[in-house]
């Protein structure tokens, strides 16, 4: 056997070999760590100093109509466990937080089974768009605490008009942004599709869909936060339970700790829901390289 061939036969068996998978180093896994605690650590300096000067302004004024964060803290206990103050407020956090849930979660997936398709059809359709841009184009501006009377007309005092109200309110962001990112689609990924044999249904699953994804997630996570924020509006319409209803008679009863206590809990319920609509998208956008949480 020749020196070339040996070569030859030599190469080909490297060339075949199976790669050895390359172990991530323990260096980059510390250095993740740090990453993420570093994230943590800059989100937390603003809520931190606001929490301080906050207590530092209660001291200062000496002012007995704001609470101290302390407070605030004590209330919530009280309301998530009770033992502390023993009124009709202790230990009914569960309570309260499961219709609120009820309510701005079944409000928001009307408005997203709603306004999806809606978005999808008019961004799609020059006909719908035309016949249905007008209208709602009047319908948007108006605030949904103005739909407040007539929500409890149409509905009856009770949940039916809170979720009501919810649904308006995220409606609108999930429509528009779901009509701009099928309007933002490249007219080039069209003739493409068109090129390879893919037309109708195929092409709004494989085209229109996911160059829209982005735009749909940007809208529901608007929505959801909408939803969020009408919540107390729609718990105004004679609802007995929920985290609306408790702010509202803080507010009667000049309870400013359960007025802050039910804000806090909104918020963080709010931004958990967030994040998780943010995973979503992560997940669902992971094929894209301009895509970034």
């Amino acid at each position: 056997m020749s020196l070339q061939s040996t070569m030859d036969d030599t190469s080909n068996r490297v060339q075949l070999a199976p790669a050895a998978e390359t172990p991530v180093p323990a260096a980059g896994k510390r250095g993740q760590g740090v990453q993420r605690a570093r994230t943590i650590a800059l989100a937390l300096i603003v809520p931190v100093c606001l929490m301080v000067i906050w207590d530092v302004m209660v001291r200062w004024t000496g002012t007995r109509l704001v609470p101290s964060p302390y407070g605030v803290a004590v209330m919530m206990w009280d309301f998530a466990f009770g033992g502390i103050y023993d009124d009709a407020y202790s230990a009914s956090l569960p309570i309260h937080f499961w219709k609120s849930v009820q309510r701005v979660y079944g409000g928001f997936l009307c408005a997203a089974a709603v306004g999806i398709p809606l978005g999808l059809m008019i961004g799609r359709m020059p006909l719908l768009r035309k016949l249905l841009d007008p209208t709602l184009s009047l319908l948007r501006p108006i605030p949904v605490t103005a739909w407040l009377p007539l929500s409890m007309i149409f509905f009856g005092l009770g949940p039916r008009a809170a979720i009501f109200l919810v649904f308006l309110g995220a409606f609108f962001p999930i429509l528009l942004n779901t009509v701009f990112g099928v309007r933002s689609v490249d007219i080039r990924l069209f003739e493409a599709a068109e090129m390879l044999g893919c037309s109708g249904a195929q092409q709004f699953r494989s085209v229109v869909l996911p160059a829209a994804l982005p735009s749909i997630f940007n809208g529901l996570r608007l929505g959801a936060g909408f939803a969020w924020i009408l919540i107390v509006v729609g718990e105004m319409t004679g609802v007995p339970e929920g985290l609306g209803a408790v702010i509202m008679d803080g507010r009667t009863l000049s309870r400013t700790d359960l007025v802050i206590t039910g804000m806090v809990i909104i918020g963080i319920t709010g931004f958990v829901s967030d994040r998780i609509l943010l995973m979503l998208s992560n997940y669902f956008l992971r094929w894209s390289p301009q895509h970034h949480a």
